[in-house]
């Protein structure tokens, strides 16, 4: 237990119960596992981390990469093939059509192995994309070390609580684990482990203070973090190497660090500029729309959901609730303009500006436009907060109590349509004004 203690940090209740479930190797364990939690809350690394140093024999498999279910059965045998190399074993290619044949063939496999007498531990990251596969597979795996009255246990690792995970036709129940977002406190002792061997752990533990006092309120994702923490730390050591203060002067590094984390704030979760454009922008004390083809509304490059969701966040804004029907919904009939036109409507939508709209209506259209299925995960309303962030978008607050957020977007039609010919999206057919 001491190197995993040193390996995750801030995760020793999470591992303890894992390792409470895991009992000895040769002991049957729980035949699933549902682990869930926001993004970059450490579920991946500690998964690894833990089957790792215990040397347990496993497979991990990503669900985004395995987007189909016979990929996927074949990725996991033929990796549970390699867990004792030989190269006849690892170069010879196991096929697996259907769920029938992966039984077979798993009951095979881990007999050749040798492991058939412990547990063996499969683990699917990003599960949530199982709901997009074959019907049978989740309840499949569910009840794995039933089917093959092997020793096996299924991690299943995701973004989104197990209701909404749940088949409706019912299946057998895992045991629900939950991550919680890293605290400040968490974020701080995991940021300063990184710090570099030439500065000393103090100096650049009062650097990471810095940057959270900064960027929590907007970003707790330790993966963005880290990424804008080994960004900017060059620009706050600048005055300690140039000999105009030491790490102890903190006032004086923080007026000098102080307006490029506020520059970085406008790139946080888009990666808007890359690391030699960020250092040149660093190096020449411009402003962020002065860099050569670097404009923050006219060049911005959003991610690929975020792009949807302005899109959304547009349509719904200069669209009249009531056309949401004719537009987004299958099926809706044949209904002409003049029969849902108000007299009062006889002035563009886009004269008037744009109008708020409710969350709920932005995700119903968003749902409606993109072409996969999108999980309300914490993914999207981080793309919408960064959307505000950006000023795309404005937050104009609550009708009431019981209402949500209302939102209006900022941008103008031609904005728009620039970012939906890059997802080839014709906006203009679902525009009421275009009718």
């Amino acid at each position: 237990m001491f190197p995993l203690e040193n390996a995750v940090l801030c995760r020793e209740s999470q591992v303890s119960t894992l390792m409470a479930l895991f009992g000895e190797r040769h002991h049957f364990s729980f035949p699933s596992i549902f682990i869930y939690g926001h993004t970059a809350s450490g579920k991946t690394y500690v998964m690894k981390t833990l089957m790792k140093t215990s040397e347990l024999p496993h497979v991990i498999v990503n669900c985004v990469e395995c987007f189909t279910s016979r990929i996927l059965l074949e990725h996991i045998l033929n990796q549970l093939n390699c867990l004792t190399p030989s190269k006849d074993e690892c170069t010879s290619h196991i096929a697996c059509d259907s769920f029938n044949d992966f039984v077979r063939l798993f009951k095979k496999v881990t007999q050749d192995q040798g492991v058939d007498d412990q547990t063996v531990y499969i683990v699917l990251d990003k599960a949530e994309y199982l709901r997009e596969m074959e019907a049978n597979l989740l309840p499949a795996f569910l009840r794995l070390q039933e089917l093959t009255n092997r020793n096996v246990t299924v991690i299943f690792l995701s973004q989104i609580v197990w209701e909404k995970f749940r088949p409706n036709t019912g299946c057998f129940e895992p045991f629900i684990m939950y991550f919680p977002d890293y605290s400040i406190g968490h974020l701080q002792k995991i940021l300063s482990h990184d710090h570099p061997p030439e500065y000393s752990a103090d100096f650049y533990a009062a650097y990471i203070n810095i940057l959270l006092g900064v960027f929590y309120t907007v970003c707790r994702d330790l993966k963005e973090l880290r990424h804008l923490a080994a960004l900017n730390f060059s620009k706050y050591c600048e005055p300690v190497v140039k000999g105009e203060a030491n790490e102890r002067d903190t006032r004086k590094l923080w007026r000098n660090i102080e307006p490029h984390l506020k520059k970085a704030m406008h790139t946080v979760y888009l990666r808007e500029i890359s690391s030699s454009q960020w250092e040149k922008l660093q190096q020449d004390d411009t402003e962020m729309g002065q860099l050569k083809g670097l404009s923050a509304h006219a060049h911005v490059e959003l991610p690929y959901y975020s792009k949807f969701i302005l899109i959304a966040a547009y349509l719904a804004s200069y669209n009249p609730t009531r056309t949401d029907k004719r537009f987004f919904l299958k099926h809706h009939g044949k209904i002409k303009k003049a029969s849902f036109m108000k007299k009062h409507e006889k002035t563009s939508n886009h004269l008037l500006g744009p109008k708020p709209f409710p969350l709920d209506r932005l995700l119903a259209i968003l749902y409606s436009i993109v072409d996969s299925r999108v999980a309300p995960t914490a993914n999207i309303f981080s793309q919408i907060t960064s959307l505000v962030t950006l000023q795309l978008l404005t937050l104009v607050g609550h009708d009431d109590q019981l209402d949500g957020p209302k939102y209006k977007c900022t941008v103008s039609l031609d904005f728009v349509r620039a970012i939906a010919r890059t997802v080839n999206f014709d906006i203009i057919k679902y525009l009421y004004d275009f009718l």
